[in-house]
């Protein structure tokens, strides 16, 4: 089930970015296009098989892994970027690419590689579960590099969720509220990733399940945000060539 749920939200992405793809040959919405093709990369190295291939070819010392947790943060970044610009949010805004916004991403970046340069990170591995099984030491270790990883999106996304809440509520076009839902659903899934290192191991699947309802909500949601806006320009056309 949890490999279904990885390939169909690795398609999904990819369908997505694809279709971005001449808009974005045209200049038009570039942000949106690298958004999607950034969730399509983190969500194929977030599956084992492909992982591990990329892994191998780079020294099969999980670096793959380091990189998947900042293609992460670039994704999540333009994400708040796009969304707080779409909808009006100036403060989220400020709060995402402000001075604090930086901090913390400077912060967590820090973090995150010291970290992983003090992990014993031979041998690939998606998820670095098996270094958390080499040692006392290094599932620690692999506790705390996961908690960084999870850290700034999470910062992002509970920074986005007071505009999602707003869009919900006001009188928008339907799309756009549908999309709103969705990031915001997103945004609460991210926030409940720092739950967990409390999450029972017989429970280990639903790790799985919140990452990637937070990959497609986010996915769709922009999606939709898209469609709503070429469905108002066509109305817009069409409201001129009536009135001519």
């Amino acid at each position: 089930m949890i490999e279904f749920i990885q390939w169909a939200t690795l398609a999904t992405c990819g369908m997505v970015a694809a279709a971005r793809v001449p808009s974005a040959l045209r200049g038009q919405n570039r942000s949106l296009f690298y958004i999607f093709f950034l969730m399509t990369l983190a969500t194929l190295l977030s599956i084992h098989d492909p992982y591990v291939a990329i892994d191998q070819a780079l020294g099969g010392m999980n670096y793959s892994n380091l990189l998947l947790r900042f293609i992460i943060f670039a994704a999540i970044y333009f994400v708040g970027i796009r969304v707080t610009r779409g909808f009006g949010a100036q403060d989220a805004y400020r709060l995402i690419t402000g001075r604090v916004g930086m901090l913390v991403l400077l912060a967590v970046s820090l973090v995150l590689v010291a970290v992983f340069l003090l992990m014993d990170t031979a041998g690939s591995s998606a998820g670095m579960v098996a270094q958390a099984h080499k040692d006392q030491r290094n599932a620690v270790l692999v506790e705390y590099y996961g908690a960084a990883g999870r850290a700034y999106p999470a910062y992002v996304s509970l920074v986005l969720l007071p505009a999602m809440v707003r869009a919900v509520r006001s009188r928008l076009p339907v799309l756009v509220r549908v999309a709103a839902f969705l990031l915001g659903t997103g945004g609460v899934a991210i926030a409940l990733t720092l739950l967990f290192p409390v999450v029972p191991p017989e429970l280990s699947q639903l790790k799985y399940l919140v990452n990637y309802t937070a990959v497609l909500c986010y996915v769709v949601g922009l999606a939709l945000i898209w469609v709503a806006k070429v469905l108002n320009t066509r109305q817009a056309v069409a409201r001129k060539s009536t009135e001519k």
